[in-house]
Parts: structure tokens; sequence; C-alpha cells
């Protein structure tokens, strides 16, 4: 017997910054995606990519979708590497609560990652607005090839 996923709610935050309702600082936009920085960041220059469809998660997303995010993942995966002179990238995406996903709008972490520093604990604290705007300007740069 299988459970059944819970339908979409339109009022989860990544919903309300797509329709303009919550700010953001947005890295990177395009017809079908949004990349924004994480506002409790891991790691200097995390950043989260969501498609501009609605969906909870993979189990429930159209495969154009799961492509838009798998293309600006891998453009950010990039970016971040080359903006924070990364030795690595860490990738992540979580389903259902269970699976470790908070909110339930399909997101992708991606963050830098160096050779033997560890991942911050993920403490609910939110970074500075000038610290996020600081690094998101870094991955504009380096999206420009700059």
């Amino acid at each position: 017997m299988t459970a059944q996923t819970p339908s979409y709610d339109s009022a989860n935050v990544f919903a309300k910054i797509l329709r303009g309702e919550l700010p953001s600082q947005t890295v990177h936009e395009d017809a079908d995606t949004l990349a924004i920085m994480d506002i409790m960041p891991r790691a200097d220059g995390h950043v989260l990519v969501i498609p501009k469809t609605a969906c909870r998660n993979v189990l429930d997303a159209p495969p154009e979708a799961l492509k838009a995010v798998a293309l600006t993942t891998q453009r950010l995966a990039r970016a971040v590497k080359a903006a924070f002179a990364a030795d690595g990238v860490t990738i992540q995406q979580f389903n259902e609560a269970a699976g470790g996903q908070v909110v339930f709008h399909l997101h992708v972490h991606v963050m830098p990652r160096h050779d033997g520093v560890a991942l911050r604990p993920h403490t609910g604290t939110m970074e500075k607005a000038d610290v996020l705007a600081a690094n998101a300007e870094k991955i504009r740069i380096a999206l420009a090839g700059g």
C-alpha cells in the first residue's frame, strides 16, 4: 500500500517568490526556472534552483520541468564553483517530509564546496541581506562569463 502524495500548495514560500509576493536575491531567471540565494545558507554561495511550474517535487513534476531544473542546476553548479573558487559542488534535492523536504515546491540546493570544509548545520539562522547580495553578485558575474 502506498501513501497518497498531497496536492500542491500554492501558498508555499517559493510560489510566493515566483508571484513576486516575497522578495528574493535572484541570480538567474529564464522562461522555466529561477535561481535564488538560500536565505539560510549551508555554505557561502548556496543557491536554490526552482521550476516556474507548480510541482511539489520530483514525484509529481512534469518531465519538461525536470529537464529545465537539471539544465539550470548544471549551469549554476559551474557558476558557483567558479565564483567561490570551490574544489567541488554539492547538489541536494529532497522529496516529501520523510525524505527531508521542508518547502513543498520542487527545488535543488547547489552549494560550492572546499576541501576539508564541512557544510554549516541548518540552524534556521538567516544570513545578512548584504552578504547574500554580495554572494549573488559573484555568481551573476560568473554566469556572465566574468
